[in-house]
């Protein structure tokens, strides 16, 4: 068996290889819906599905995953999960016609709803607190990098190659994260496995799923008003059943007793609040690049580069600073800088110079970077070793949940300025842009008053380093 420090060593790379695959594939295919279109012989519109089909998955897939890695263990989980998405990719790019594709991509959903639950949990116990930050501060950057880069890449290759190489490049990837897994993941179990939570597998995929294909499809289809409405509170009234059945059932799919812990519950519920706006900015930049600034897609999507160059810098001073200034100080205020780098895309127009849109988007990308790094180790602070799993799989599905929220937060606030206004008048459109920023940002710095909430010592654990984390919550490294 591999040696601690080997496994150390390699299993960030491991789980970073394979996030920044699901992540980038996840962005990736929208540049692609018109080619993809023409050669199955559909409109566009009608390619939809493809995209929420594998949003869908991810949401009923991600809460079962933390099962799944206590029953089954975290090598075997993580590797099958790589090698479903591999194969499900390979099929996307062999597809004949829709169905095919949507489920390919539905396949593609399921390997990558356990790919970030339970490679963060193999992160959280391999690690003691005292190292974690390190850790989870080099593995979210693919998940940063990654629908950055989806639009420039899937654009460059849909142009030179064709649109099914989009897919098969995720073959050499996997492969290789196949391989690293084989030599260097751990085999975590949980204790005590629990039984599934059938029902709550029923109620909470099934609400969530629900609302998360709402979500993605707002705008897009001319569903009428009565039936948005009650698929709307169909959704909510599968996930309050769950939350009903959770208080009463002994082993809940998701066990929502972890949000009495403080850090735990500040840094995922302000998180969700936080990525309402941030969730925004890959649907609102590309309008502002291309609508406001008159630009074509591939230089809208180098212009959203500097953001990822400014999150890989991230990593190298993110520890100290965390470690300078703690976690409350930290979140509280870089959440606002979000929250005025946001603003100032309100400001940017044809006459802006280039210089000072780069800068913006450096600005925004460290600190989206520096919040993400904070607020995903932060939840895991006060965390007992036993309950690793299920915090990661709770954050996990609350992060998904977000994702779709801030997506659809900013499309419905741009819908909303933008009125009944023709998106041919390119003055009225980017005005309605503007405001969209203006209210994210207000909505982002929100945020703030949850992380005020924090004490001055909260995740000191994780901040300071191993002497901290000695008084503060001694824990030893599993085998």
């Amino acid at each position: 068996m591999t040696d601690a420090s080997t496994v150390k060593r390699y299993l960030p790379w491991v789980v970073a290889t394979a996030l920044f695959m699901e992540q980038l594939d996840a962005t990736i295919v929208n540049t692609a819906i018109p080619s993809i279109a023409a050669t199955l012989q559909v409109t566009p519109l009608s390619l939809k599905s493809v995209v929420t089909s594998y949003i869908i998955s991810l949401a009923v897939g991600i809460p079962v995953s933390g099962w799944m890695a206590d029953r089954f263990g975290t090598r075997k989980v993580f590797g099958i999960a790589i090698a479903v998405f591999t194969l499900a990719s390979v099929l996307c790019g062999l597809a004949q016609n829709v169905p095919m594709m949507v489920a390919a991509r539905m396949l593609q959903g399921l390997g990558g709803a356990m790919m970030m639950p339970v490679g963060r949990l193999a992160i959280i116990r391999t690690f003691p607190k005292s190292e974690l930050l390190a850790a989870m501060n080099f593995v979210i950057i693919p998940a940063l990098i990654g629908p950055l880069l989806g639009p420039t890449v899937g654009g460059l290759m849909v142009h030179w190659v064709s649109w099914r190489a989009i897919f098969f490049v995720n073959v050499p990837v996997g492969l290789i994260a196949l391989y690293l897994v084989y030599r260097h993941m751990p085999d975590y179990k949980g204790d005590n496995p629990r039984p599934l939570d059938v029902v709550g597998l029923i109620l909470f995929s099934s609400g969530t799923a629900i609302l998360s294909w709402l979500l993605e499809i707002f705008g897009e289809h001319s569903l009428d008003p009565t039936t948005v409405i009650l698929m709307f509170a169909l959704s909510v009234s599968l996930i309050a059943a769950y939350v009903w059945h959770a208080s009463d059932f002994a082993f809940p799919l998701l066990r929502l007793a972890l949000f009495k812990v403080r850090t735990f519950r500040i840094a995922v519920v302000g998180g969700f609040i936080t990525r309402l706006g941030v969730g925004g900015l890959p649907f609102l930049l590309p309008l502002l690049y291309q609508l406001g600034l008159g630009l074509p897609a591939w230089k809208s999507g180098l212009l959203m580069m500097p953001a990822a160059a400014a999150a890989m810098c991230m990593k190298l001073v993110a520890p100290k600073i965390l470690a300078r200034f703690g976690y409350r100080q930290v979140l509280v205020v870089n959440t606002l800088f979000i929250g005025v780098t946001i603003g100032l895309f309100s400001l940017v127009n044809a006459g802006t110079p280039l210089i000072a849109i780069v800068g913006i988007g450096l600005l925004q990308g460290f600190f989206n970077s520096m919040q993400f790094s904070s607020m995903n180790t932060l939840a895991y602070a006060d965390i007992e070793q036993r309950e690793s799993s299920m915090a990661s799989t709770l954050s996990s599905s609350f992060q998904q949940l977000s994702m779709s929220f801030g997506l659809a937060c900013g499309s419905i606030v741009t819908a909303w300025f933008l009125g009944k206004v023709p998106q041919t008048n390119q003055v009225m459109v980017t005005n309605a842009i503007h405001h969209a920023f203006l209210t994210l940002s207000v909505v982002t710095m929100f945020s703030a008053l949850l992380f005020v909430r924090l004490r001055r010592g909260d995740g000191e654990s994780i901040s300071k380093g191993k002497a901290a984390a000695a008084v503060a919550a001694p824990e030893t490294t599993p085998p």
